[in-house]
């Protein structure tokens, strides 16, 4: 049995060719069952996201050319176009490496936790397809469990490393509970997107989407059971909003010194934060001298992401430690299944010559023989019999100086290696 990650990530592989390999989510069920009725598979696991396209799988055979050929003929490539971004792990490196993905550590941001939830996903798939058995069972769990740990014992997610992020843990810091707050988002790209993913996960009291267009507002806003608004409904709004976080592509300034101090003295100076994140800036600097006005732009969350990130990545050589200890942990459970072969088959043996004694005894006793020396004959034949086996692989390694095995053998047998000639 082989224990294999194969696949492509935003570190290895373009965008392009990303998308190429890409599984579409309609297509998953039947995609695993297609690989699984490969020879060599015995049980996978497909994880495709937009950063990365790993397959997961336990083969029968230590090779990995009959997978490929199947994920180069699913998605109509040439395996030479494919080979130089494809990397390939196995056994320990294959453990190690789900559990790096799990983890967050082979992320495009260091430490992101979204990642988990997608491998999660995507186990789940191959279990309702019956892909998954003991081996992917036991390591998708495993690797779950060392995710968690390696989030509770270091600072691996503890940080912000994006500008969204940055801006709702600054949020946080000046209001003990965002979810009393007002929040006024300007703009519906992408960054303010994941800022009102973040500010809905604090369960913010309101939420205000302002842009251009009111169409592209309100498809941002119905997303978190915000209030659409125009640029032109600011002025109507901001004497509400607690928090404002504006990122938009506008060449001039939205959000004047005059509009801000009208809303504070309608707000009868309540703090105000306000978080500019867009370049050019959306919000004139003069706001800044207000009193009760908290303006920050993007340089000032760039040097929080920038400690941010050196701290993660800090965190990430502990992290490395703790997949170290635990990929082995894993591997050793996965050792000791081939033992169970192995006991299963000596202890079959063993009762066979047990059963075939007491037989003999039995029948003896059955003729009127003497109990006693029935008895005595079984205790002699069984012993013989047991220690057959043993007795001559110990004279044969003993004869041709194979000390090493010779040792673990006896350590098995609960005798010393070491036997005085004299």
């Amino acid at each position: 049995m082989t224990l294999l990650a194969l696949g492509i990530n935003h570190k290895t592989a373009s965008v392009a060719l990303r998308e190429q390999l890409a599984f579409a989510p309609d297509a998953m069920a039947a995609a695993h069952q297609s690989a699984l009725a490969l020879a060599s598979v015995n049980e996978l696991v497909i994880v495709s996201t937009c950063n990365r396209t790993e397959i997961y799988a336990s083969l029968a055979i230590d090779d990995e050319g009959e997978l490929l050929a199947w994920l180069c003929r699913y998605h109509n490539l040439n395996r030479a176009t494919l080979q130089p971004y494809l990397y390939c792990h196995k056994q320990r490196d294959a453990a190690a490496h789900l559990i790096r993905v799990a983890s967050g550590l082979d992320s495009l941001v260091l430490g992101e936790p979204q990642i988990l939830g997608q491998i999660k996903q995507a186990y789940q798939q191959a279990r309702d397809v019956d892909c998954v058995y003991r081996i992917l069972d036991k390591l998708f769990q495993h690797s779950f469990a060392v995710a968690k740990q390696i989030r509770t014992q270091t600072d691996i997610g503890a940080n912000a490393v994006s500008v969204a992020y940055a801006a709702v843990n600054l949020s946080k810091q000046i209001f003990a509970e965002l979810a009393e707050t007002s929040v006024l988002l300007i703009g519906a790209g992408e960054t303010i997107e994941l800022a009102a993913k973040h500010l809905a996960e604090q369960r913010v009291a309101k939420m205000f989407v302002a842009n251009r267009t009111r169409e592209r507002a309100e498809v941002l806003a119905s997303q978190f059971n915000a209030t659409a608004i125009t640029l032109g409904d600011i002025p109507h709004y901001l004497s509400q909003a607690d928090i404002v976080i504006s990122s938009t592509a506008a060449p001039l300034p939205i959000l004047g010194k005059g509009a801000v101090e009208t809303a504070l003295k309608q707000r009868k100076h309540q703090p105000m934060l306000l978080v500019d994140i867009a370049v050019p800036r959306d919000i004139e600097s003069e706001v800044a001298e207000l009193n009760d006005a908290y303006l920050y732009t993007v340089d000032d969350l760039q040097g929080i992401i920038e400690q941010n990130l050196e701290a993660r990545q800090k965190a990430a050589i502990d992290a490395e430690r703790i997949v170290r200890v635990r990929s082995q942990d894993f591997m050793a459970w996965l050792a000791s299944l081939r033992s169970v072969n192995h006991i299963r088959e000596y202890r079959e043996n063993s009762e066979a010559v047990r059963d075939a004694c007491v037989q003999r005894a039995l029948a003896q006793l059955q003729q009127g023989e003497d109990p006693g020396a029935v008895i005595k004959e079984l205790g002699f034949k069984l012993t013989n019999k047991l220690i057959h086996q043993p007795t001559i692989s110990l004279t044969e390694m003993a004869r041709s100086g194979q000390q090493d095995k010779l040792a673990t053998l006896c350590q098995g047998l609960g005798i010393s290696a070491d036997q005085d000639l004299n």
